[in-house]
């Protein structure tokens, strides 16, 4: 609710939803995503990741119709290791683009 505001959760149903991470360390928080998606009845759900243990895309591979994981580095330390830039996103900046990305959807 505190990105979606007062919008109705979408019809996932008939849709392929893919889920984006800029890095999966221990797969908790994809996991939760992954549970709500499911919840939402999606038809297919395809995880897209640049880095992840192989041990983590394994096990999301057998919960999810497809992951796409560029490198699985072992042992992986830490994904901010990988960026050249790894500054976190405000939530702020999370809602704003939300809003411009809802503006742009039902626009068209």
């Amino acid at each position: 609710r505190a990105y979606r505001g007062d919008r109705a959760f979408p019809d996932l149903r008939k849709h392929t939803v893919i889920l984006v991470d800029d890095g999966i360390a221990t797969g908790s928080t994809i996991r939760a995503a992954i549970a709500t998606i499911r919840a939402a009845e999606a038809q297919a759900i395809v995880v897209a990741v640049p880095i992840a243990p192989a041990e983590v895309v394994k096990s999301l591979a057998a919960i999810v119709d497809r992951v796409v994981c560029l490198l699985m580095p072992e042992p992986l330390h830490s994904i901010g290791q990988w960026y050249e830039n790894f500054d976190q996103t405000s939530d702020e900046e999370v809602r704003d683009l939300l809003r411009r990305g809802n503006a742009v959807s039902s626009a068209g």
